[in-house]
């Protein structure tokens, strides 16, 4: 297996009890592998993904 480096971002926003956030998962969209069983079972990683949350606390 080859090496690799992935980056992950996320911007957020507060004001009170709100939050809101985006997070970027593999930013630049890099091809890796998360693990290896053996040489026909190859798991590859996630691609580029942005995930949205808001929440409010109590």
């Amino acid at each position: 297996m080859s090496s690799y480096a992935r980056v992950d971002a996320a911007l957020y926003c507060t004001a009170d009890k709100f939050r809101a956030a985006i997070n970027f998962k593999n930013l630049f969209d890099t091809t890796y592998y998360e693990g290896v069983q053996n040489r026909f079972q190859v798991y590859p990683g996630a691609p580029f993904i942005v995930q949205g949350t808001i929440s409010w606390q109590l």
